[in-house]
């Protein structure tokens, strides 16, 4: 099982070739790389060079002796230029399609994207799962082109008369379960998000829902921790999930896939150049730590 980290968490303080060193002598073995930055126009990646850009960007990451293992779509378009069906068609979906291709040339296995889910969830779930279920099939052509798969994420969202935590598409496990089989592809995969199980009210806890998706439907991972109160994003032991149970589980699954974080790592953002090697490894030794339990909890042959 490849050791992974966000990269972007080190972008806004060094270029991306010192990240992938550091995060390589960490003792990483792989980084998963933003794509964030193409809800701007003005990003390369929307350009006519964007080949050539995915070309410089990979060869940066394998020239410190690093894979890029996974990307993560952009997501944060402005919730009106979801819904303007004109703005979806013209900029946002053509957007999500070069993803894919821009994954592949990077050299991912899995780009993750998340389910469209600017509406109210509770009440329209069904209306939700058939958009998605479009969305999605729409997408597998193009994953077989550039033979990649896509990760679906689990989600959360805010009420937003009372701004608190609610329900959101895939945050049961009942319903994470059905958009994973009902897509039914080998191109469609779960991306369990850790740290949104646990946001929405509810008696799951991400090992359950590890278990729930079992072997055949979990192909990739967010990992990071929190409080149950916000999404915090924070290293394993920095909050409150069980990390006991949540690796005892994948290892029960028998998961196949990469151990890849989604950190904030504010512990290296404000630091001084000569602790951030050693912010980079602490993070490295957790994540070692959790993938040797993991492998300890797997079943014997």
């Amino acid at each position: 099982m490849r050791l992974s980290v966000n990269v972007e968490n080190l972008l806004g303080k060094y270029p991306l070739e010192k990240c992938a060193q550091i995060y390589k002598a960490a003792g990483f073995d792989a980084v998963d790389f933003p794509l964030f930055d193409m809800v701007r126009d003005a990003c390369g990646y929307n350009g006519e060079s964007y080949r050539e850009i995915a070309a410089r960007d990979r060869k940066r990451v394998e020239d410190a002796g690093l894979v890029i293992n996974q990307t993560h779509a952009p997501f944060n378009f402005a919730y009106n230029q979801w819904a303007n069906e004109s703005i979806y068609k013209e900029v946002v979906y053509p957007r999500l399609v070069r993803s894919i291709e821009i994954s592949a040339l990077l050299g991912a296995d899995v780009v993750v994207m998340h389910p469209l889910h600017h509406f109210v969830h509770r009440g329209h779930e069904e209306e939700i799962f058939n958009l998605n279920m479009e969305f999605y099939r729409s997408l597998i052509p193009y994953c077989k082109e550039y033979g990649i798969k896509v990760g679906v994420e689990n989600m959360w969202g805010t009420d937003r008369r009372r701004n608190f935590i609610v329900h959101d598409t895939c945050s049961r496990k009942e319903e994470f379960v059905r958009y994973i089989d009902t897509l039914d592809s080998e191109y469609m995969v779960a991306c369990l998000d850790t740290g949104h199980i646990g946001l929405p009210e509810q008696d799951d806890e991400v090992e359950d829902v590890i278990l729930a998706l079992g072997h055949d439907r979990l192909g990739a991972l967010h990992v990071h921790d929190n409080s149950y109160k916000t999404d915090d994003h924070n290293l394993p032991f920095h909050g409150r999930l069980n990390w006991k149970n949540i690796t005892q589980a994948l290892g029960k699954i028998d998961y196949r896939g990469d151990f890849t974080y989604e950190v904030t790592t504010v512990h290296m953002k404000g630091a001084d150049d000569a602790f951030v090697p050693i912010g980079a490894k602490y993070m490295a030794d957790i994540g070692r730590h959790l993938i040797e339990r993991i492998d300890h909890a797997r079943p014997k042959l």
